[in-house]
């Protein structure tokens, strides 16, 4: 039996921090209670009864607590209140994948100084354990690869595209509508969102960090029917991929792109706010993980997980930063894409070194050729400003 208690000082009471607060009144945890919530406004009328403030000092304060849970989502925000908690020895749960790929470093700096603890699963794939799974299962050096879907509203978004043939326009507000994409979607349709759990997922599958303006990051935001078209002749669907992998010389690349998926890959059948994230490695081959990535009771359930991980003093060991050199960041390979363009000068945004296919009309015009990912990333801020569109394309 368990004697230890676990007091929650709460931050945040969004979509997800809703969800925790529901899914406490559905378990009742006998070791887990929900001491005080700290919210922006005062007197805002959230329909459960709960002891709301809105001063820091009185959750900092209070002796009781022993277990901040950061639900916020406001990044900068968000690091104060983390990097405030552990250094002083508190317990942290947070799901801010923006704030912890910009400080995760620091923050696995100030855990072993302090002895405190920082735990954050629900901040990579929502409801699926990546996190804790490369610490604890694949924590040795057979890992070769993860790669998956890693954000639900784009998801979303290209099923209703590829399985109901909505325009990116009409998907992109059913998304709205249904509380999966925001008013701004740029987080997430542009690759913000997938980056940042890329880059967290990768400390824990290889030990390295790379910081988030060094990796190529492409999203879906130009997508046309042009594109949808040439994917569906090609018996293909595109998805929002994001994938790290070591390569021999000890080095490992990274990158956030839509991808052409063919119908034999896991990731080919991950629909609507679902994430998958296939890991391979040497001698197991391929092992997928599906699950809800988007939603405040999926994200929810994450972070009661890491909540209840704290009542065994669980934290991570980051064991591929303390096991031998990590592998160090390169974008010197090359594969090939396809691109869409509208005028024949914007061909010239991206230096190809073979062209294999070409189409050119009035109305639109595509390559598909082989690029490395070095020249992508230079040339992505250019991609950006204009109604381009690019997408790997594998050859299985």
């Amino acid at each position: 039996m368990i004697d230890k208690q676990i007091k929650i000082g709460l931050f945040g009471f969004g979509t997800v921090g809703r969800g925790l607060f529901d899914l406490l009144e559905t378990t009742r945890p006998a070791n887990v209670t929900l001491h005080r919530i700290c919210v922006r406004h005062a007197g805002k009328d959230r329909g459960v009864k709960a002891d709301f403030t809105t001063d820091p000092e009185k959750i900092f304060n209070d002796p009781e607590i022993n277990c901040i849970v950061e639900l916020i989502d406001d990044a900068e925000a968000s690091y104060t209140i983390v990097r405030r908690a552990l250094s002083e020895g508190k317990t942290v749960v947070s799901g801010n994948k923006k704030m912890l790929a910009r400080h995760i470093e620091e923050l696995i700096e100030l855990q072993a100084a302090t002895g405190s603890t920082l735990l954050y699963d629900a901040s990579a794939c929502g409801s699926i354990p990546v996190i804790r799974n490369l610490e604890e299962y694949y924590d040795n050096d057979l890992l070769i690869s993860v790669k998956g879907i890693l954000n639900g509203s784009s998801n979303y978004i290209l099923t209703k595209i590829f399985n109901h043939g909505m325009t990116y326009g009409d998907a992109l507000q059913k998304a709205q509508e249904a509380g999966f994409a925001e008013s701004d979607p740029s987080l997430d349709v542009d690759g913000w969102d997938s980056l940042y759990k890329l880059i967290i997922i990768t400390v824990h599958a290889f030990g390295t960090y790379v910081a988030p303006e060094k990796i190529f990051t492409y999203g879906i935001s130009s997508l046309s029917d042009h594109d949808i078209r040439f994917a569906r002749e090609k018996g293909r669907r595109i998805k929002l991929v994001a994938h790290v992998e070591k390569l021999p010389g000890n080095k490992l690349t990274m990158c956030v792109m839509p991808q052409l998926i063919s119908t034999n890959k896991y990731i080919y059948s991950v629909d609507d706010e679902f994430n998958g994230v296939v890991i391979k490695g040497l001698y197991y081959d391929k092992q997928f993980m599906f699950g809800r990535g988007a939603g405040g009771h999926p994200t929810g359930s994450a972070i009661l997980s890491d909540i209840t991980a704290c009542l065994y003093n669980y934290k991570y060991e980051y064991k591929k930063r303390n096991s031998g050199p990590m592998p160090e960041f390169t974008d010197d390979i090359s594969f090939r894409v396809y691109f869409r363009y509208n005028l024949p000068h914007q061909l010239k945004l991206l230096p190809f070194s073979r062209i294999y296919e070409s189409y050119t009309s009035e109305e639109y015009n595509y390559v598909v050729g082989q690029i490395s990912l070095d020249d992508l990333r230079m040339a992505a801020p250019e991609l950006r400003r204009h109604n381009v569109f690019v997408a790997a394309y594998p050859r299985d």
